[in-house]
């Protein structure tokens, strides 16, 4: 019996139909790839037209600028889906739920009809890039430039770990408009790839994620219309980056629930099947016991992702809620695959196993989005 999960409190019909679709194509389309994405650290640029083909992209944009015309709670039916299929190397977390919507509430009319159409077929994939090479969270701090020259900006600089970063078509990038202004310094620019100047790196070897295309960028004198700076004026990036992180660290929280829910599935019907001094692995207390914990974590935080994905709904999920659900679920997630992956032995270290890579896998959801240390400032300074 695997495990009982309750329905969630805002799923309807509609959502569970649009779960049965996301689930046959995770299975038919992301199941048999694992290896050889992870061989090949990418997917294939197929994917994402097929996914566009299906209605799977740009869920919750707008239908005018031909998205979905759903919310939030589609894109999570799609990414609890994409997680339980045991898949890491798809960025359309990244893609639906974070660089589609800085377009959408950012960029001006003429942007949005340009681009989102080709987010929502898969003719365009988007990456946001934040992180450089000396720096982490730290965001007030980044060094790439961007420069006013007429009706264009000049960016230099290079950024790292950069989901997406092969296949994008459209990078929305964070860069100091003024170098002395801190926090008030930082802009959003939208920068098309085929722009002359930019480059990419090579595409990183992870410990997890091996098959997600973690890619370097580079940026040498490249040179876009003023037109694409997202908002109305320089100085607004940290602004629309505080806005908007708490949508991508309840994504976070969505993926590590979902991905705890099937850790829990995959050793409770290991551990009846296995047999160890005469009897299945599951019959001995340490191994019910240990199940039992996880089923708890696991109830637990669907309780308060189901909540936290409410309150976003009703657009009242704040920074601190956010942060919460991403400590939470992330923390959670790693202690239970953890220990999941201890009740299949020495199979639970072989990576043609599911929960091995789930593990390896697991392991940055503590670090990108904010790191857990940073969660806890985050929750602490509203206390």
């Amino acid at each position: 019996m695997p495990l009982q999960i309750q329905k969630s409190s805002w799923s309807t019909t509609e959502l569970e139909d649009l779960r049965d679709l996301a689930r046959t194509f995770c299975q038919k389309e992301l199941v048999p790839n694992q290896e050889r994405w992870a061989a090949e650290k990418k997917v294939d640029r197929e994917l994402w037209t097929k996914a566009g083909e299906v209605g799977l992209l740009a869920l919750s944009i707008p239908e005018e600028y031909g998205g979905g015309g759903g919310t939030f709670a589609h894109e999570a039916v799609l990414y609890e889906e994409q997680a339980r299929s045991g898949d890491s190397a798809w960025g359309v977390t990244v893609h639906n739920g974070i660089v589609a919507h800085y377009i959408l509430e950012y960029a001006n009319e003429e942007q949005k009809k340009a681009w989102l159409p080709k987010f929502a077929s898969g003719e365009m994939v988007g990456a946001v890039a934040m992180t450089e090479p000396g720096t982490g969270s730290d965001l007030q701090n980044i060094k790439t430039r961007a420069v006013r020259d007429g009706d264009h900006y000049v960016i230099n600089g290079a950024k790292t770990f950069i989901t997406n970063g092969f296949h994008a078509d459209l990078v929305v990038v964070a860069v100091k408009t003024d170098p002395e202004a801190g926090a008030q310094g930082v802009s959003l620019i939208a920068v098309e790839t085929d722009t002359p100047g930019f480059s990419r790196g090579r595409v990183l070897d992870k410990i997890g994620l091996k098959g997600q295309d973690t890619a370097e960028l580079n940026f040498d004198d490249v040179r876009v219309p003023a037109a694409n700076l997202l908002g109305a004026q320089e100085g607004l990036g940290f602004i629309q980056l505080m806005q908007q992180l708490p949508q991508e660290r309840l994504i976070i929280a969505v993926t590590a629930v979902a991905g705890m829910e099937a850790a829990i599935d995959q050793t409770i019907a290991y551990t009846k099947d296995r047999q160890a001094f005469g009897r299945p692995v599951y019959n001995f207390q340490n191994t019910k016991f240990k199940l039992a914990e996880a089923a708890t974590e696991a109830a637990v935080s669907r309780a308060f992702l189901d909540q936290c994905i409410e309150r976003h709904l009703r657009k009242e999920l704040d920074v601190q809620g956010a942060a919460m659900a991403k400590l939470w679920t992330t923390e959670r997630v790693n202690k239970v695959v953890d220990d999941c992956l201890q009740l299949f032995g020495g199979y639970g270290y072989m990576t043609e196993y599911p929960i091995a890579r789930a593990w390896a896998d697991i392991r940055i959801s503590r670090i990108f989005g904010g790191t857990s240390e940073i969660m806890k400032e985050i929750i602490s300074r509203t206390l």
